[in-house]
């Protein structure tokens, strides 16, 4: 394999012979000096000029991203490139197939996942992510950013596609927001999507908490899923194992059950009953996860127990 050719010193192109780079600030002898590379320190000193310059231009998004690949969390590399592209009015159709590659290549960096959300809010066509999203969870189904932003994405297109809209269905003065059907069928399709991944990997626990997240925001009980959650809270039960259930997609061939998310997510649901009966059965869940399925938090599954009972 041919080795990549050396980068280009910016100190030697012409185009940015109008530039004088700025070093980082150092004490003369510093006590803990970062070794950066010649290169980063090569950009990085542009990127000071730049910022100083208050220039925005597209070799200054030139020179953000090449300090973003080799510093992906450079969060003011990143902050000056979302403004430059919305000062020089940048096509941000180009913008998001360069993010569609980032994403890919830094799945689990922050600042790649809040810069993404800028450009979308920009654009208007945070719908098309729901595909995107899909593809970057085959690749890592447990990746906490993406499951966040996919959570991100429907509050949006929620939000601009049922704001502020009434229309009225009789003299009554009965009425419906225009959009709550579309509002349902998001949260639907959300839920249908996130049991669909339990399914595939029970103990992906960014998944449970997705679920919750869909519940909670749309102000749903935890027993809105309840029939989908027990299967997974008792040894796979053989019945179960070729049944075809969109709505509730029993766990996979080969799970490890009982899945100890699920046994905590059952146990929050007797508890939200807030009735005797149910809070015996939450203990019961908790007991267990104490003993035996999730013994590392077992002072933590004692607390949850105590609480319960000064309900009753």
């Amino acid at each position: 394999m041919i080795p990549d050719p050396p980068p280009v010193p910016y100190s030697t192109r012409s185009e940015w012979a109008d530039v004088v780079p700025i070093p980082q600030y150092e004490k003369a002898n510093p006590l803990a000096p970062i070794l950066y590379s010649e290169e980063y320190k090569d950009a990085t000193d542009y990127f000071r000029a730049v910022v100083k310059a208050g220039e925005k231009s597209e070799r200054v998004l030139q020179l953000t991203e090449h300090v973003i690949r080799l510093n992906p969390a450079h969060y003011s590399a990143w902050q000056y490139r979302y403004e430059t592209v919305v000062d020089i009015q940048w096509p941000l159709e180009s913008e998001i197939a360069l993010m569609d590659e980032l994403a890919d290549r830094y799945l689990k960096t922050y600042q790649v996942w809040h810069h993404r959300r800028l450009i979308l809010v920009l654009s208007k066509k945070a719908k098309e992510e729901l595909a995107f999203i899909a593809k970057i969870l085959q690749k890592d189904e447990k990746n906490y950013h993406t499951w966040a932003h996919r959570q991100w994405v429907p509050r949006v297109l929620q939000r601009g596609r049922v704001r502020g809209t009434t229309v009225s269905l009789s003299s009554s003065n009965q009425g419906v927001r225009e959009g709550e059907e579309d509002r349902q069928r998001v949260v639907r399709r959300e839920l249908i999507y996130t049991k669909q991944n339990i399914s595939l990997a029970p103990n992906n626990a960014s998944a449970w908490n997705y679920l919750r997240g869909v519940l909670d925001f749309n102000k749903l009980p935890l027993s809105t899923v309840t029939t989908f959650v027990k299967p997974y809270t008792v040894p796979l039960p053989e019945h179960l194992m070729d049944l075809v259930d969109v709505e509730n997609p029993p766990p996979g061939k080969g799970a490890e059950l009982p899945c100890a998310a699920a046994i905590e997510f059952l146990a929050d649901v007797y508890e939200e009953e807030a009735q005797k009966e149910s809070i015996d059965k939450a203990v019961a869940l908790w007991k267990s996860l104490a003993e035996e399925h999730d013994t590392i938090r077992k002072k933590y599954w004692e607390y949850r127990i105590q609480q319960a009972l000064l309900l009753l």
